[in-house]
């Protein structure tokens, strides 16, 4: 028995065990693909976002700045989508007479903040099913295991002596459950707590990024809007 290969504990298996096992085999499948996606989603925002902000800081005019970036391919993706949705808004406003600064301001703000949440959801989009992946699991396999026990000595019942020899077979077999369970939860919970936090990073340097900028277009709207006083009132 020592020697005896990991599927042979499979096919010993009852079938309820063997069920619970090839379900939890399909999960960690998806969950391993959750995670490569997840892996890569974030990789790509992060560069986005670091790119982006040494552009941002980097330049000398908005107007520049949201042309260059309307004419990349990267506008409708993390920071600059945000920007590009924020900047986009304050230009329509600008070109309307008699709006109050304040209300242009809450109105950007408001644009800002509904686009910041589609990109929450994305960044936290496929992390619920690495929770619950992580969550249920391990029950899931102690299930298969509780039954094929319970099984392998409903089977001792009828047995006139009982001896170790027939009881160790069923329960190693039930025990590969709890173990599929443990190795498709495992890893779940772990990246599961990496990506949170990576997500968190990203999301506090959106809200870091979007104070700076609302204060950039409050300037800009003041500025513009004493010029605009001067030169009506020297015409």
């Amino acid at each position: 028995m020592p020697n005896q290969p990991i599927l042979a504990y499979f096919f010993n298996a009852n079938i309820v065990v063997q069920l619970v096992v090839l379900i939890l085999l399909v999960v960690s499948v998806f969950s391993w693909a959750a995670i490569f996606q997840k892996w890569l989603l974030l990789a790509k925002t992060s560069l986005i976002l670091k790119r982006f902000e040494k552009k941002f800081w980097k330049t000398q005019s908005l107007d520049s700045l949201y042309q260059s970036t309307e004419e990349e391919s990267e506008k409708n993706e993390g920071l600059p989508a945000v920007f590009c949705e924020g900047y986009k808004a304050f230009k329509q406003l600008q070109t309307k007479k008699n709006i109050p600064i304040a209300t242009t301001l809450e109105t950007v703000q408001r644009t800002i903040r509904a686009s910041l949440t589609y990109e929450e959801e994305a960044l936290n989009s496929k992390l619920p099913m690495l929770a619950t992946i992580g969550s249920t699991s391990p029950y899931i396999g102690l299930f298969g295991t509780v039954w094929g026990i319970m099984m392998s000595f409903h089977a001792l019942g009828t047995a006139s002596e009982v001896t170790i020899a027939m009881v160790a077979p069923g329960i190693s077999s039930a025990l590969v459950a709890t173990a599929m369970g443990l190795f498709a939860a495992i890893p779940a919970v772990i990246f599961y707590n990496r990506y949170m936090n990576k997500v968190d990073q990203i999301l506090n340097r959106y809200d870091a990024f979007c104070e700076q900028f609302i204060s950039l277009l409050q300037y800009k709207a003041m500025t513009e809007s004493t010029k605009q006083i001067a030169e009506e009132t020297y015409a």
